[in-house]
């Protein structure tokens, strides 16, 4: 009994999602209702790209990559806090907290360093298009996936470890639906002015600077779609390219707003506004945005379903 007493002392309390909202079954049942979507939406776009050889290119390898991805993150979020509204619990430990904070750092780290390689696709793509095949080797595009998901782990496991051992003192009450970083800085005792900037720091190398190589990079695939001859060209050029862009909007947006702001600035009501888009609505929309405005993605759904029902 001692030991359980023990182990509840240091775990922490997670008030969940939007403490006194009104008709808040309503938002969590919307929100397992996007989970079902965003599981059954990019586990068959992963399905898609793995069987049909039309895709097997180096966009829908990397945007498979990136599929996974949301797969993982939206899952590691929902799961968690639908069972703890439900049965009522509150409590996490400090293990699973980081565990839980490695992983959303981990993947939304890896999807801005991969989203920012899938806009030097798209750039070689339309801009150098004769070469593009001998740039985008099969090789250079397991490199860009294990330099997305090396950099996130890193990343993540440096700011996840040195957030975790710092001193908490009074409550150990975590205003937000999971275990996040800066809502965990808050409950510190101690001065983290020094370790704040590292934050910022490292927003701005993993955010304004990928973010800036994103808007260049597009600045130019834009000047040369201008240039195309092709009417046909340049609208299938432009669908994929503003697809790109509604996803980095999606992703870059919210995360900016989070973790580039002072610790004294931050709401718990919109942190958590911001963490459903990013981490539940985002990996939702992504599949959708790919696959509804893409031919070949549509294509390829219909020719699995076609093989599937002739071989019943």
């Amino acid at each position: 009994m001692d030991k359980r007493n023990e182990s509840l002392g240091t775990d922490f309390i997670l008030l969940g999602l939007l403490p006194g909202m009104k008709h808040i079954n309503l938002l969590v049942s919307a929100i397992l209702l996007i989970y079902t979507v965003a599981l059954t939406a990019n586990s068959i776009l992963i399905l898609l790209i793995w069987v049909d050889s039309h895709l097997h290119t180096p966009m829908y390898f990397l945007l498979s990559q990136l599929a996974l991805m949301d797969l993982t993150l939206i899952s590691i979020v929902v799961p968690k806090m639908g069972t703890d509204f439900f049965l009522g619990r509150r409590n996490i430990s400090q293990v699973a907290c980081g565990i839980q904070i490695f992983f959303f750092l981990t993947l939304g780290i890896s999807e801005c360093i991969l989203i920012t390689l899938m806009s030097y696709d798209r750039y070689v793509a339309i801009c150098n298009p004769l070469r593009y095949s001998l740039i985008m080797s099969h090789r250079v595009c397991l490199q860009m996936a294990f330099i997305s998901w090396a950099g996130g782990t890193l990343t993540s496991m440096v700011h996840t470890a040195y957030a975790l051992h710092f001193p908490i003192c009074g409550s150990r009450e975590i205003a937000h639906f999971l275990c996040e970083v800066m809502a965990i800085l808050k409950l510190v005792c101690e001065d983290i002015s020094a370790y704040e900037k590292a934050v910022v720091m490292t927003s701005i190398i993993v955010l304004l600077i990928p973010l800036s190589f994103i808007l260049s990079s597009y600045a130019l695939i834009f000047r040369a779609v201008l240039h195309m001859n092709s009417p046909e060209v340049r609208n299938k050029a432009l669908a994929t390219c503003s697809s790109h862009l509604i996803v980095v909007s999606l992703y870059f947006g919210p995360a900016m707003v989070v973790y580039m702001r002072s610790r004294s600035y931050h709401s718990p009501k919109l942190d958590q506004v911001l963490f459903m888009l990013g981490g539940i609505l985002t990996p939702m929309m992504n599949p959708l945005i790919y696959s509804l405005r893409n031919k070949e993605v549509v294509g390829a759904l219909k020719r699995l379903l076609r093989c599937f029902l002739t071989s019943k």
